[in-house]
């Protein structure tokens, strides 16, 4: 039985960058490109009528922003996984794309094999982070002295949650950490809510960002060892 294609919604207030979008994920049959907006607002409204299972989310957008459109999105659509675009000097923006909810993050110069990739990440509830973009979230959080997490110490986790907190962060699907850790699909939920509870995030992304910003995580000596 086949599967139902991806639909995928694209905001972004530049017409030929939505256009080479388009182009680019015409070429995947498995991908079926819902429409498009070119402002937060627009996306919204027509979000609600497609239910898309993707949005590929500029972050400097006329009208609504791509991270008020996210916070709204993540409200009213919650199935929905959001990809977010990005230049190069816009880094400032991160903490605030993530903290609104998109799991995933890319530069607006990456390749068909790239989007693919964080595509079928995300679907899988998976984060995804180019490479440039794990360097700029890095500096970014240990540079920044308004840590979202600051108040709760590393110390309030037990070794397993602060184990799988490194998984999530190492982008592995809850069913890939319960059969490395040989536990069960449910335990592994249970463990990632308890997380999520303590230091009041409401995505996978708020558990990426606590776990850098404590050193839970360290995201470049990981990259170093994939």
């Amino acid at each position: 039985m086949n599967k139902a294609p991806v639909k995928v919604l694209i905001a972004d207030d530049h017409a030929i960058f939505r256009m080479g979008l388009k182009d680019v994920l015409r070429l995947e049959k498995s991908i079926d490109v819902k429409g498009e907006a070119d402002n937060g607002q627009t996306l919204i409204a027509l979000a609600k009528k497609v239910e898309p299972d993707i949005v590929l989310m500029d972050i400097i957008m006329p009208e609504m922003n791509g991270i008020e459109a996210t916070q709204i999105l993540r409200k009213e659509i919650p199935g929905a996984k959001i990809i977010g675009l990005t230049m190069y000097d816009e880094e400032h923006l991160l903490m605030d794309m993530l903290e609104a909810g998109a799991l995933g993050y890319l530069l607006k110069n990456t390749n068909r094999k790239e989007l693919m990739e964080a595509i079928d990440s995300v679907l899988q509830h998976r984060p995804y982070f180019c490479k440039e973009i794990t360097e700029k979230l890095t500096r970014v959080i240990t540079q920044t002295t308004n840590k979202p997490f600051d108040k709760v110490p590393p110390s309030v986790f037990s070794d397993r949650e602060k184990e799988i907190m490194q998984l999530i962060c190492n982008e592995f699907t809850t069913k890939e950490i319960a059969h490395q850790l040989k536990l069960s699909n449910r335990t592994v939920d249970g463990h990632r809510l308890r997380i999520m509870d303590k230091i009041g995030a409401k995505s996978i992304a708020g558990i990426i960002t606590y776990a850098i910003s404590t050193g839970i995580y360290n995201i470049r000596k990981n990259n170093r060892a994939k």
